[in-house]
């Protein structure tokens, strides 16, 4: 499914590529000295070359990525005001080439800033628990997906640590994608030298997401999965693959992520996995990706944390997740039977530096209990 997305992103782009060329060719204006054969062929070459050059510095300045999703966004909002052009000229009689075009530049610029700005800036976002178990009142800060190296660097990742810390949480919960194929060395050690600094009641607890093991040659970014779990361990955060953490109060298990199975390992079932818990006891589980609903509800434990989906990133991503069932949820929480399920939308995002509809975020759960 997401070679068919990734592979319609790529003939959108290319598609894009050829409209704007088509748009800016009606707007240049004409050498009335050059013979009708040379004006079309001047025309084309400086139609392809402006918007190369625009492509090429929004690969130099966002990545190859974002800019392809600038090109699909301005070829799509230009498509509508061409429509809307078109139909005020069969209705007035007036021919506004120009205007439409200002109009879809400016609403593309208004649209991707503001995108860029949800994406690149980090809120916070606040959830209620409730649960007749004896917990007693448990603050847990949640994050995902900083892919760390896409919207700030290892060292700027610490900012957002000392806002986590200003929420005095108890126990702070990673869900998986910490790091990405691209994130450097470098990065990843000061990311993690960053979590050596929170002070809990509990401690720091990460389980892998799809991303975090490198889903190519390692060598380009220097270090492996268990480098990571090394630089995690040494400041003080505990790795959860397929673990359980008894608190006494309360268990944290950390599952290994769905995408184990597609790398020749595998996971356990979240059934065998809590077999031996104590139902009476709050059960906590992260599990990177929102995908397996129905056995976690089945298993009754009480709280599945997950991230993976960046909450929807930009529209229809959110929406085509729905429709195919790609994802049990793509953002927020809801409750299926006993148990409650948060999906948060990150804290960063892979690749892309832009989000509509959703925003960069850690979460601050408040698990209210019986004393």
């Amino acid at each position: 499914m997401w070679t068919f997305i990734f592979g319609f992103a790529i003939i959108l782009a290319v598609s894009g590529f050829l409209y704007l060329t088509s748009r800016v060719y009606r707007l240049l204006p004409v050498n009335k000295r050059l013979t009708p054969k040379y004006k079309k062929v001047l025309r084309k070459f400086v139609s392809v070359c402006a918007v190369l050059i625009g492509v090429l510095f929004f690969a130099a300045t966002l990545g190859y990525v974002n800019a392809a999703i600038v090109v699909i966004h301005l070829m799509a909002f230009w498509l509508i005001s061409d429509l809307v052009f078109y139909i005020v000229k069969k209705l007035a009689g007036k021919r506004m080439v120009r205007l439409s075009s200002c109009v879809a530049v400016v609403i593309s610029f208004v649209y991707l800033t503001v995108g860029f700005m949800l994406a690149n800036n980090v809120w916070v976002t606040h959830y209620d628990v409730y649960t007749d178990k004896q917990v007693n009142n448990l603050r847990i800060v949640m994050f995902a997906d900083s892919h760390v190296g896409t919207t700030f660097s290892g060292a700027e990742f610490e900012k957002y640590v000392r806002q986590m810390q200003n929420y005095n949480p108890d126990i702070v919960v990673i869900a998986g994608d910490y790091v990405d194929d691209d994130t450097s060395r470098q990065d990843m050690i000061d990311a993690c030298k960053s979590l050596g600094t929170l002070k809990t009641t509990y401690g720091v607890y990460y389980a892998f997401g799809n991303h975090d093991k490198g889903y190519y040659d390692n060598s380009g970014r220097g270090y492996t999965g268990d480098d990571l779990v090394a630089e995690l361990t040494k400041n003080g955060v505990t790795v959860l693959t397929d673990k359980v953490e008894n608190f006494g109060d309360f268990y944290v298990v950390g599952r290994n992520d769905k995408s184990e199975t597609e790398r020749g390992g595998g996971r356990v079932d979240i059934s065998d996995l809590v077999s031996e818990l104590d139902k009476n006891k709050y059960s906590i589980v992260i599990n990177h990706q929102p995908t397996d609903y129905e056995k976690e509800s089945a298993a009754k434990v009480d709280l599945v944390l997950s991230g993976h989906t960046h909450g929807g990133q930009m529209f229809p991503i959110g929406l085509i997740s729905d429709i195919f069932g790609l994802n049990d949820r793509v953002y927020g929480m809801e409750k299926r039977g006993d148990t409650d399920f948060i999906v948060t939308s990150g804290i960063a995002d892979w690749a892309f530096k832009f989000k509509i509809g959703c925003v960069s975020e850690f979460v601050v759960i408040d698990v209210h209990g019986t004393e």
